[in-house]
């Protein structure tokens, strides 16, 4: 049975977690940033990291327990390379960071072809596609990664967790090919471990080899999840392992006391990378065809979709789908339990309490 959606106004939204993040100690332009980037997630149907995970992982991982800083100051560091920039976040909040960081890469790639920046004692920037979709949007190649707070994978062939789940983010500028922005958005592991405490209270049993147990053996059973497994084996764990190295370059300490205890003389928090280019730093100037490159991309977007091809999902697809959605009720999509939990931070930071029966039912 299909599950049903209430209708919440953005700015219902929007006030509510910006109040919750001030309430916390966090300035105007934190708090701001953090709801666009919960806004932006909920538009495009990603429920695993709206304004409730958002804040989740503040309480369990940032302000609540000194991994985020309220009202840090990122330190800019010198570098001899004029279209990289490296960062010390100082435990500021991630999403504030993330923006920051996303429109200095662009800004860089207007000027040199590409552009990068670092980002040394990060927190959590919560869904990496959004930043790289809203780049995509504007004309540009993106790309993002960052290690996670916590390692809970295994490597391919191992029996303890010592690598995050460690997503991976490309957005490609292809709206006028398709009508929406290609997005490449994937955690490296096989589920999440927010999916197995969903499978654990409902009853049912993991996908095989998604999980292992205390022992290091392979386990369906929920309850004796100790940790998980990357996807497509070796493929995955060399995914989530390019994290890890890309943050050991940067300055990030060992992947297994993040977010953690603290270590004398050790560093425990998350890194952040981002690049964008400009699609005319790339371009060879010879397609096929007399083609443009804009051309170019949209006959190799039709190959590949053609002989039955024709009804395959392509990433991105389902993002823009509900962002349309949303667009077609005039507001963020929320489940019954996801109106419970606003309503809760609501209650907490002072705010207009959420009450299911104000909000009307999204239906088609």
């Amino acid at each position: 049975m299909a599950e049903t959606f209430y209708v919440v106004p953005p700015a219902r939204h929007n006030a509510t977690v910006a109040a919750a993040y001030q309430k916390r100690g966090y300035n105007a332009a934190e708090a701001t940033a953090a709801t666009s980037v919960a806004e932006n997630a909920s538009r495009h149907g990603i429920r695993t990291h709206n304004g409730i995970k958002a804040l989740h992982l503040d309480d369990h991982f940032g302000s609540g327990a000194g991994g985020c800083v309220p009202n840090a100051k990122v330190e800019k560091k010198p570098s001899r390379f004029a279209a990289s920039e490296v960062w010390n976040a100082n435990k500021k909040l991630g999403q504030a960071v993330a923006v920051d960081a996303i429109e200095t890469c662009i800004k860089l790639a207007d000027k040199y072809g590409v552009g990068q920046v670092s980002v040394d004692n990060a927190f959590h920037y919560l869904w990496g596609g959004g930043y790289v979709m809203e780049a995509a949007k504007r004309g540009y190649l993106a790309y993002t990664n960052c290690t996670a707070a916590l390692t809970e994978v295994v490597p391919f062939g191992g029996r303890r967790p010592t690598l995050g789940t460690n997503p991976h983010s490309w957005g490609f500028p292809t709206t006028e090919a398709l009508g929406f922005p290609i997005v490449v958005d994937w955690a490296t592991s096989v589920v999440a471990m927010g999916r197995v405490q969903q499978l654990l209270r409902e009853g049912k049993q993991l996908p095989p080899d998604a999980a292992v147990d205390k022992d290091g053996k392979v386990t369906t059973d929920p309850a004796k999840v100790a940790a998980l497994l990357p996807f497509g084996q070796h493929k995955g764990y060399g995914l989530s392992l390019i994290n890890e190295v890309v943050a050991a370059f940067i300055g990030g300490s060992l992947p297994t006391i993040r977010c953690r205890a603290p270590v004398p003389g050790e560093k425990q928090a998350p890194c952040f990378y981002f690049q964008v280019i400009h699609p005319e730093a790339m371009s060879a100037g010879a397609f096929a065809g007399g083609r443009s490159q804009a051309a170019n991309i949209k006959a190799v977007l039709k190959d590949i979709l053609s002989g039955g091809n024709e009804n395959c999902l392509v990433p991105g697809q389902l993002e823009a789908q509900a962002a349309a959605k949303c667009a077609r009720f005039g507001g963020l999509l929320y489940s019954a339990a996801e109106i419970a939990a606003f309503d809760e931070i609501a209650a907490a930071c002072g705010q207009p309490r959420w009450k299911l029966e104000e909000f009307k039912e999204a239906k088609e």
